[in-house]
């Protein structure tokens, strides 16, 4: 069982405020208001931890660090958009239809991920 420390709790209220994938520095930033002594070392070890826990989970773009996000929406199939101006990720929720109908004759898809690069509201003003 995992000890809860002022630490891991300011982390995972990061994660439950936010509502999208956090990359560290911005789990960092968040959970700083809560525990204004935190670093990024530390961070990391709770992100792996919490990792191990089933509580996060990696999410993958092309070309970039990971970010995490919470165990339950990564339950759910789902996609991202990130934004090119302020490089923050968000949560899509729904798919795209017919994706095996691009497929070449005789393949069989197994799974997907889509990634929508763009603007975000804050940003596209």
């Amino acid at each position: 069982m995992q000890r809860q420390t002022l630490q891991r709790v300011a982390i995972e209220a990061a994660f439950k405020d936010a509502k999208r994938p956090l990359a560290p520095v911005e789990v960092l930033e968040a959970a700083r208001a809560d525990v204004p002594t935190l670093n990024l070392a530390t961070v990391y070890r709770t992100l792996k931890r919490m990792i191990q826990d089933h509580f996060i989970h990696p999410v993958e773009l092309p070309g970039e660090s990971a970010r995490y996000e919470l165990q339950a929406a990564a339950n759910q199939h789902h996609h991202h958009f990130r934004c090119r101006k302020c490089d923050l990720v968000y949560d899509l929720e729904g798919c795209v239809d017919g994706l095996q109908s691009l497929l070449p004759e005789g393949f069989r898809m197994t799974g997907h991920d889509i990634v929508i690069y763009g603007d975000c509201t804050a940003c596209n003003t």
